[in-house]
């Protein structure tokens, strides 16, 4: 596509998802976030990125959420997007929250992985690179390292702001315990934790007993990833399991054995109760995230615009009845 091809919508912010703001910060996110973690790589359809992003924007979600591990092979969300972004949405960057992570493996030998100052001040400036960028709007400790002190991790972060490689900082996964000392020690750094990204869906709610609490506490934003399970809150699987979905194959996060008749049979129920509202069962999920006041977005991770479409059409209906939030909380 010709790079001057592209004019985002007018509306865009008069007709937009709606944003909250993050913790006690200045910052605004949209209610919803587009993640970039799945169908953003190089053995994906390039066409169709595209289009989902610019199709995001112009929907006003402002916030693009990628990680240096994302894509395959490694690193070719990232450069993806940076080329999108450079060829379609330059002239927009102010307009923009781009975050990236680091945590997981990355390269091969000791200073790939985990949580080093080494590795993250390493692989910020790769990201940088191939994002095309000289700093992203949130930079992420992607996991907890057990085997690096808090404060050379969290200094790591505290260096990025400093160096003006990231405007805010955040952490992903992190327990509870660990995540209160990682708040301590980045507001003493002078850089506050902006956010938590964490798992939350109807089936996984484990964060509302701890990390919800702590991250209001701390004045902390949080934003759930897989809102869908890995698609087990969707129409996708309550007639069994398709040849080409995700839990069809033997590799990925969402395995067959996790698709019990017992589960199948919760799918059906939560698809009751989401068509009673006018929705289909993954609006009512993401709606549902959305419905406790300590969650500031949710990130989806879509393949086509279509998809993201249904997505968004799920903020018409956010309320939701005693009886509604009861009946889900049982199946969940």
């Amino acid at each position: 596509m010709p790079k001057d091809t592209y004019e985002p919508a007018a509306d865009r912010y008069s007709n937009s998802v709606g944003y909250e703001y993050c913790g006690k910060s200045g910052l605004k996110l949209p209610r919803i976030s587009l993640g970039l973690w799945h169908n953003f790589g190089d053995v994906d359809n390039a066409t169709e990125a595209q289009k989902m992003i610019q199709f995001a924007f112009d929907h006003g979600i402002t916030h693009f959420d990628l990680a240096n591990n994302y894509g395959t092979p490694y690193g070719s969300a990232e450069k993806n997007f940076g080329k999108i972004l450079k060829d379609q949405l330059s002239t927009y960057r102010d307009e923009l929250i781009i975050s990236t992570k680091a945590g997981h493996e990355m390269w091969p030998g000791p200073y790939g992985d985990w949580g080093s100052r080494k590795y993250l001040i390493a692989s910020l400036n790769q990201s940088l690179q191939r994002l095309k960028l000289d700093y992203v709007d949130i930079f992420y400790s992607h996991r907890y390292d057990p085997n690096t002190p808090l404060e050379e991790t969290m200094g790591a972060l505290s260096d990025a702001v400093k160096q003006g490689k990231a405007l805010y900082v955040g952490i992903s996964k992190y327990p509870t315990d660990k995540a209160r000392e990682a708040y301590r020690i980045l507001r003493e750094n002078g850089t506050p934790c902006l956010i938590n990204q964490d798992k939350y869906n109807i089936f996984t709610r484990h964060i509302e007993e701890n990390v919800l609490p702590l991250a209001q506490e701390n004045g902390v934003g949080v934003i759930a990833f897989s809102p869908l399970s890995q698609g087990m809150l969707s129409d996708k699987y309550l007639q069994g399991i398709p040849e080409n979905s995700r839990a069809a194959h033997s590799y990925g996060f969402l395995q067959k054995q996790q698709l019990t008749p017992e589960v199948i049979e919760k799918i059906k129920r939560l698809n009751d109760i989401a068509a009673s509202r006018g929705q289909s069962l993954a609006q009512m999920a993401l709606a549902w995230c959305l419905h406790k006041p300590q969650i500031t977005s949710v990130i989806v991770g879509t393949s086509s615009v279509k998809q993201l479409q249904n997505n968004i059409d799920s903020l018409r209906n956010t309320a939701f009845t005693d009886d509604e939030l009861w009946r889900i909380g049982e199946l969940g």
